[in-house]
């Protein structure tokens, strides 16, 4: 597939910048399971299953493993494999797989939240429980995806830890952090990595349209910023085909990322 963007792609959307930026994270696993949770993250996967990685592993979230690529939340003709949910646990053990999951919080360490908000003893909000986080972040690379970036996700210390970053990661031990691999973090505003000073969150990227100042303010911790900080980039003409023609053609990534509104006043 060619990587150079056709000029008339300047229509090219928040969504599909994200999406593009999604597939950039798995681009160079291999043959791995890439779980993907939520909607941009499952487009982010299937666009790289078909463009940058061909031997990523996908299925369809329930049950079977794909050989092909259908649209989102579509069927595909050909299955190639069947992974009940208890078997899921294997391959998280085994570790030969991605998951990209939600993040209610993320610290400046990278440890991340999908628990509870408030006291541990009493919280304000109970969310999801910890789930697979803990597994997750000690077994498998583990990335994040964060559609509305701000201070209330972006937090100086999460009031619960479920995935766990490299730091508390080696605080815990070799046993922990052998295998812990926190690899992207992509937002709406930005791509971040935690590789920053003392393993904390860096910025890699910030989307067109975006300021450096922008992720700073909605960012609730001092953000590692490198002197020069490029622009993420935008899909090929090949990726927005499959984006829009072949993956979303509903466009129902606009759920997670609209587009914001113009200015139409003269």
């Amino acid at each position: 597939m060619s990587d150079v963007t056709d000029t008339a792609t300047n229509d090219v959307t928040r969504a599909d910048v994200c999406a593009a930026a999604i597939a950039d994270a798995f681009a160079e696993d291999g043959e791995i399971f890439g779980s993907p949770m939520g909607l941009l993250p499952m487009l982010g996967v299937r666009l790289a299953k078909l463009t940058s990685n061909p031997d990523l592993v996908i299925s369809d979230g329930e049950s079977l493993f794909l050989a092909g690529v259908p649209p989102l939340f579509g069927k595909s003709d050909v299955i190639e494999g069947w992974i009940p949910f208890r078997k899921v646990f294997d391959v998280v053990a085994y570790g030969k797989r991605h998951v990209m999951m939600g993040a209610t919080q993320i610290d400046r360490h990278g440890n991340q939240n999908i628990s509870a908000i408030g006291d541990f003893a009493q919280p304000k909000r109970q969310l999801l429980g910890s789930r697979g986080a803990p597994g997750n972040t000690v077994n498998n690379r583990t990335s994040y995806w964060v559609p509305k970036h701000s201070t209330r996700v972006f937090v100086e210390h999460v009031d619960i830890v479920s995935g766990v970053g490299p730091k508390r990661a080696k605080e815990a031990g070799p046993g922990a952090a052998r295998f812990n691999d926190i690899h992207r973090i992509v937002t709406n505003l930005g791509v971040f990595d935690v590789k920053g000073a003392d393993d904390t969150v860096r910025l890699l990227s910030v989307h067109p349209g975006v300021t450096v100042d922008e992720v700073v303010a909605a960012t609730g911790f001092t953000l590692d910023v490198p002197t020069e900080v490029p622009t993420t980039r935008v899909p090929s003409t090949e990726e927005l085909v499959l984006i829009r023609e072949v993956l979303d053609p509903k466009g129902l990534r606009f759920r997670e990322v609209p587009e914001p509104a113009k200015d139409t006043a003269s």
